[in-house]
């Protein structure tokens, strides 16, 4: 378990209330998956606003919610930390929760139009060869050792990718 503070290190926040020396259970974006102990990730997306799940949070007893607006019916009993940019944060927030995970990494990434999935299992299959540990993180699938995960979207948001980094 670690501490709000922990996670908000390498960035800039203001506490609005609360105490950031609390333990976090856990970190979650996805309102549906608040719970007890929490840091809630309040992400402005295209069909929904975290924002208004947070006197859910309050109720589900999550320890604290990040926030970019601050909202007039804010509820008590909750550490709400801002900052600039909840998505931003997100990134920083997930990499610290798992360690900081590609700074332990040599990452490659490939561009353009055409041949990426190509020439990302052609450069996967030569690594391996050579007796590298791999890892892959594509638009198809994402793969880490013998797990493999059926990609959802064309990006992954940045705690799936610090996940994979961690695996």
């Amino acid at each position: 378990m670690k501490r709000l503070s922990d996670l908000l290190e390498r960035f800039e926040y203001e506490c609005i209330q609360g105490d950031v020396q609390i333990p976090i259970a856990d970190v979650v974006y996805d309102s549906r998956k608040i719970e007890e102990g929490c840091l809630f990730l309040c992400i402005k997306g295209a069909n929904f606003d975290g924002h208004s799940a947070i006197g859910a949070a309050a109720e589900k007893k999550a320890a604290a919610v990040l926030v970019q607006t601050i909202p007039e019916d804010l509820p008590k009993g909750i550490t709400v930390i801002k900052v600039a940019d909840t998505r931003l944060a997100m990134a920083n927030v997930a990499a610290a929760w798992f360690d900081y995970p590609a700074e332990r990494l040599t990452t490659i990434g490939v561009t353009g139009t055409k041949g990426k999935t190509t020439t990302v299992y052609l450069v996967k299959s030569v690594l391996e060869n050579d007796g590298f540990r791999v890892g892959l993180i594509g638009t198809i699938e994402s793969i880490m050792g013998d797990e493999v995960i059926p990609s959802l979207n064309t990006t992954p948001e940045s705690f799936i990718l610090q996940k994979y980094f961690a695996k």
